[in-house]
């Protein structure tokens, strides 16, 4: 099986190309597939598995799916490096493209310099702040500074979807934070009834935040691009910051801004790592 492993700002993602066929025949365990080839000791490793999929609707469909075999709506780094692998690759060349995801079709332009795709500005959609759209069991819409308690302890919590779940907490400081207790604590927790993404920040600015991320199904990971939406316009919605915001990740920085028009436009890269040929089975 071969297939191309791509990153954004970190966040690693194992592409398969299914462009040419359906995975509709129900041929390929994808979920499964996911588990082994994620795997950074017995597979390839990776947080994700991408498949390229045709589209009935947009240019091209992406699925993703999390190294624990679950398939999120959306990935917001994924979708950069996707729409620099189909238009490489010439399956699609349009600037703007439209891929179609499990959070709607989302229009992409690409900054492209002496043909190669330098950068990819996903336009997000809008926000979701609906509590039962989110989904998330708080009180009151927008969902913003409410309380939860995780291990003995309370946090002020705002929930955002950028087609996924958010929960989004302030911090003054990370050294201060048991992140690797917290994060799955409040990923499955009870007020997220189907989990949730959950981003740690600092306001270092205005025009500045630095993210910590613990990605539902995923983990810790070195980025986050729908949880970079998600905590932008959590920290205007909590007056901490301006529209326009550079979020600080382990694994780089992403332009962020939450326009007049109420849509969310993530600015980042997405590169290529190598390529290969799968022989485990």
């Amino acid at each position: 099986m071969e297939f191309i492993k791509m990153q954004g700002l970190g966040n690693d993602f194992i592409f398969l190309d299914r462009f040419s066929v359906s995975d509709e025949d129900g041929t390929e365990d994808y979920p499964e597939l996911a588990r082994k080839l994620c795997h950074r000791q017995f597979g390839i490793g990776g947080d994700g598995l991408i498949v390229v999929l045709p589209s009935k609707v947009a240019d091209a469909r992406m699925r993703i799916f999390n190294s624990d075999g679950s398939e999120p709506e959306m990935c917001g780094n994924g979708i950069r490096c996707f729409a620099r692998y189909i238009y490489d690759q010439g399956l699609i060349i349009s600037d703007p493209m439209l891929v179609e995801t499990g959070a709607g079709v989302l229009k992409l332009k690409l900054f492209i310099k002496e043909g190669q795709v330098q950068g990819v500005q996903v336009d997000m959609g809008e926000p979701i702040l609906r509590a039962d759209l989110i989904p998330v069991l708080g009180e009151g819409e927008p969902v913003v500074g409410q309380s939860i308690e995780v291990l003995g302890q309370k946090y002020l919590f705002t929930a955002v979807s950028m087609g996924n779940p958010h929960c989004v907490i302030f911090v003054e400081d990370f050294s201060a934070l048991d992140f690797d207790r917290v994060g799955p604590a409040i990923e499955k927790h009870s007020l997220f009834p189907r989990k949730t993404n959950v981003e740690f920040i600092q306001i270092n600015s205005p025009q500045e935040i630095t993210m910590k991320v613990w990605e539902r199904g995923a983990g810790p990971t070195l980025a986050c691009g729908t949880g970079a939406c998600a905590s932008v316009v959590a920290a205007i919605l909590n007056n901490k910051t301006e529209r326009i915001v550079t979020v600080h990740l382990p694994g780089g920085d992403l332009l962020i801004e939450w326009g007049l028009d109420n849509r969310v436009y993530m600015t980042g890269p997405g590169n290529y790592v190598f390529k290969g040929e799968w022989l485990g089975l």
